[in-house]
Formats: structure tokens, C-alpha cells, sequence
């Protein structure tokens, strides 16, 4: 469903991947875990088109979406839940869902029942149902990882790219928003999630990735991974 291939990303003159290339299959979840610096943000961002990549392809069911404007990507069929929320503040939690299903309205998307998803979203995530009349910025950081996550599935997408959705939270939270996402993994969405809880992302995912300094390191069936010597000794010893 989602094929990065021969990826070279940068920031100005300085090279942050340097070729790497994943798979993420139709109704599967992929992690993509390594330590601070390694370029995970920077991955999700080169494939919703938040930054151009400097080589390689990006292709979305077999469509290159390479380094396309991040609005047609999103109508493409693929939503980004960001690092850092970035909810729209002074707009209420039930437009903040409606504004992630904005190109269903105008025809870029196959529509579907908009309100039927809406309501749905709202059931996921109970805590967003009860504040669902309130001002996005007044929700805690928690209940704002939320909403970026339900405006992402809102699009109705092809696959959601979820960049670390436990970022600052509370571990109650954090157990929270995993029981989620395996909840949406039951329900066949095909995810990338990039997370800094390698464990906890490990134990929900089919297949990961380990990259280290720009570079996929190894990777494989997340049940392998999680036994490998080197990932646990790296990454899974102080982990959720």
C-alpha cells in the first residue's frame, strides 16, 4: 500500500536519510522506532510531503506521490497525524473531525457517510465524545494527541502515518492511546507509526524497522525484533 524507496531526505545542505526504504502493506502496522536524531520525523514528513525528499520514491497504492504538495497527498489518500498535535485551537472538537474529512466534501474523496465516521471517531475516543462542543485548545495534551489522531482516520485514508503519538503523555495516556491504535489495527487501517516507546510500538506492530542515523539498520517481523540482542540491548531496555 505504502512504498518508500532509495529515500534521501535533508535539511538544507545537511543529509538526514540516506536511502532508506520500507514497506507497509495493505491493513498492516509498521513501526518505525531508533533513537532521537535518527530522521524518524523526518521520514513521515518527506511522505506526506511536509518536506521535499531529495531522492528516491514515495508510492501510495502505486501511485508516486513523490514530493507532491501535502494537500494533494493528503486527498491521495493518505493522513499524517503529526508530531506535536497541531489541533486548530480556536476551533471546537467536532470541526477540528470535520475539517480532517474536508476532501471527502469537496469530491477529492469518495464521501462516504461523513457523519456515520464522525460518530464512530467519537466512540473510539470517549474522551473526545465528552468534549466534543469544547475548543480544541482547552483539551489537555492528551486529549489533543487524540484528536489528531481521530481527524487523521476522519479522512477515511488509505494508510495514516501516526508520529509519536505517546510524546509527553502521562503513561495512563499512553496505555490509552495504544489500546486505540490496536483497536484500528483490528479494524484493518494500515498504519506507519513511528514511536519512542519501542516496546509498547513493538508489541502492537506486524513488522518494524530500526533506523539509526538516517539509515534502516535492521528490520523484520516486530516478534523477531523484539528478541534481537542488539535492538533490545539499543532500545527496549528502558522502554515502556
Amino acid at each position: 500500500m505504502l512504498t518508500i524507496d532509495n529515500l534521501h531526505a535533508a535539511y538544507g545542505k545537511v543529509e538526514v536519510l540516506h536511502g532508506i526504504s520500507l514497506e507497509v502493506p495493505k491493513g498492516k502496522l509498521v513501526t518505525l522506532i531508533g533513537s532521537n536524531g535518527a530522521g524518524k520525523t523526518t521520514t513521515m514528513r518527506a511522505i506526506s510531503g511536509m518536506i521535499k525528499p531529495r531522492g528516491g520514491k514515495v508510492l501510495l497504492a502505486g501511485r508516486d506521490i513523490t514530493g507532491m504538495e501535502s494537500h494533494r497527498i493528503a486527498r491521495a489518500g493518505l493522513a499524517h497525524s503529526p508530531e506535536g498535535r497541531r489541533v486548530f485551537a480556536t476551533m471546537t472538537v467536532t470541526d477540528n473531525l470535520l475539517l480532517g474529512a474536508f476532501p471527502r466534501f469537496t469530491r477529492s474523496r469518495p464521501k462516504g457517510d461523513v457523519q456515520h465516521d464522525l460518530e464512530r471517531a467519537l466512540e473510539l475516543f470517549p474522551r473526545l465524545k465528552e468534549r466534543r462542543t469544547q475548543l480544541a485548545g482547552t483539551l489537555s495534551g492528551g486529549e489533543q494527541q487524540m484528536l489528531a489522531m481521530a481527524r487523521a482516520v476522519m479522512l477515511n485514508p488509505d494508510v495514516v502515518l501516526l508520529d509519536e503519538p505517546s510524546m509527553g503523555l502521562a503513561p495512563i495516556l499512553v496505555d490509552e492511546v495504544f489500546r486505540i491504535i490496536a483497536r484500528l489495527k483490528t479494524e484493518g487501517v494500515t498504519m506507519l507509526l513511528v514511536e519512542q516507546f519501542a516496546q509498547a510500538a513493538l508489541n502492537v506492530a506486524d513488522y518494524g524497522y530500526v533506523l539509526e542515523n538516517g539509515s534502516i539498520a535492521v528490520h523484520g517481523p516486530a516478534a523477531s525484533l523484539k528478541n534481537d540482542p542488539k535492538v533490545v540491548a539499543a532500545y527496549l531496555g528502558g522502554a515502556h
